[in-house]
């Protein structure tokens, strides 16, 4: 920002002089502080926090020497969770400002973890890398699940709410399974071995088809017993399949990585090894009414396949009876057969006989006789009609003829050029024209038209 001047030059010191208004100078300075400091991570103890109805947080971040004001807004203090309160002490990512309006130097906070865990972090980086490069987290050397599951070992502490969840959810998918707990401390510094050794009792007993170990949510402290490399080893050694679920679903831990199957939750890890118990009979149910409906097709079909083939295949009595209606139908048909040729024969010697006699020729004379009359008769009547015919269509023909039109007083007009008219339109006052009459023409001059009315 380019201050403006708010007064005149200064006579005595001969040079001119800025003013700054308050706001424009802790614009300037909140400018000059962001462009100054990157993002930083400052450790302290949380002391008067204030949450303000909106959801942000304000407090101070302290030390033995010094203090200073900080804010978190709602959205990243809702993330921060238990972190923030009175006398934790956390290490916070922030970013330098000065809040305007009062002139207060302040930290607006990004986010927040408790203190210490940056080195936690980098030593569980480190340690995840490491084994890594190793290859004990290959997927190629992870083993599957059994399908069928009889026994689960649960390693995790008596009093964990985990094992209270854990159970709850097989007893709830899975009554039938058997469950064998193998107790252990699952924080503090002798946790890792704890654990180790439950898992070490779990495969040589090798009761279990399975191992779910597990533990409920807390801060990266509270899980570290997880984050151990002998664990780690120690999973990857043992001679049942292990399922990890540690915390909630956002941790994770070395534990995790060794493991056979990751689980979000110690409640994902029980129902990632056994089918619901509702889901299994649903499926039984649905597999048994399609058996028993396949099957029930296959036999309806045998039926109708054993009904055609006893079609085709008839009874000695059907077969005789048929052989006998054959031999009746053959016995029938040669004589009839018999009986025909000899009609035939009778009927040609008959005509053999009739040709060598003498004809009758008084009895032919008279059938000529009778067929000429016949013809004649015939020759007359057609005559006759055809007569009638031609004088009706003549009758008809005079009907429609023109002349037969003009006789009854009707005239053809037509114009000196012989064009028929039909319309007044077609002539003109003092227009000559012809009119054809039954017995001639007459020539006539137009004196009037009269256009009939419509």
């Amino acid at each position: 920002m380019n201050p403006e001047p708010l007064s005149g030059p200064d006579e005595a010191a001969g040079e001119r002089r800025v003013v700054l208004p308050v706001a424009a100078l802790n614009r300037q300075v909140a400018r000059l502080l962001e462009r100054s400091f990157p993002l930083v991570w400052v450790v302290g103890e949380v002391s008067n926090l204030t949450r303000a109805a909106s959801g942000h947080c304000y407090f101070s971040l302290k030390d033995a020497q010094a203090q200073v004001r900080a804010v978190m807004f709602r959205s990243r203090a809702r993330a921060a969770g238990q972190l923030l309160r009175n006398g934790q002490r956390i290490e916070a990512l922030a970013a330098v400002s000065l809040y305007e309006a009062r002139g207060d130097f302040q930290l607006n906070i990004e986010s927040v973890r408790p203190a210490g865990a940056g080195d936690l972090h980098q030593a569980f980086i480190a340690l995840r890398d490491r084994l890594q490069a190793e290859g004990l987290f290959d997927e190629s050397a992870k083993r599957a699940l059994p399908a069928r599951v009889r026994t689960i070992g649960v390693v995790t502490s008596l009093q964990a709410a985990a094992l209270r969840d854990v159970l709850a959810t097989l007893a709830a998918r899975a009554p039938q399974v058997a469950v064998v707990i193998y107790p252990s401390a699952v924080q503090g510094a002798e946790a890792p071995a704890a654990l180790v050794e439950a898992l070490r009792r779990a495969g040589a007993h090798a009761l279990a088809d399975v191992l779910l170990l597990v533990r409920g949510g807390g801060s990266l402290e509270d899980l570290w017993a997880f984050n151990d490399e002998g664990l780690a080893r120690a999973i990857r050694a043992s001679p049942i399949p292990v399922v990890a679920g540690v915390g909630h679903e956002s941790d994770v831990t070395i534990a995790d990585f060794a493991a056979d199957r990751r689980a979000a939750t110690p409640t994902a890890s029980a129902a990632a090894v056994v089918e619901d118990r509702r889901e299994l009979l649903a499926r039984l149910e649905h597999q048994a009414g399609r058996l028993s409906r396949a099957w029930r097709r296959l036999l309806e079909r045998r039926m109708q396949r054993l009904d055609l083939a006893l079609r085709g295949l008839p009874t000695p009595w059907h077969q005789w009876r048929a052989r006998r209606d054959r031999l009746a139908r053959a016995a029938a048909a040669l004589a009839r057969s018999g009986r025909q040729t000899q009609a035939l024969a009778d009927a040609r010697l008959a005509r053999l006989e009739s040709e060598l006699r003498l004809p009758d020729l008084g009895a032919r004379a008279l059938r000529l006789t009778h067929a000429a009359r016949r013809l004649n008769g015939s020759m007359r009547i057609g005559i006759e009609r055809a007569a009638g015919r031609e004088r009706e269509l003549a009758g008809k023909l005079q009907a429609i003829s023109p002349r037969a039109v003009l006789r009854r007083g009707y005239a053809v007009l037509t114009d000196p050029g012989g064009k028929v008219l039909t319309s007044v339109e077609q002539t003109a006052t003092g227009d000559t024209i012809e009119a054809q009459l039954a017995d001639g023409r007459l020539a006539a001059t137009i004196t009037q038209r009269r256009p009939d009315e419509r």
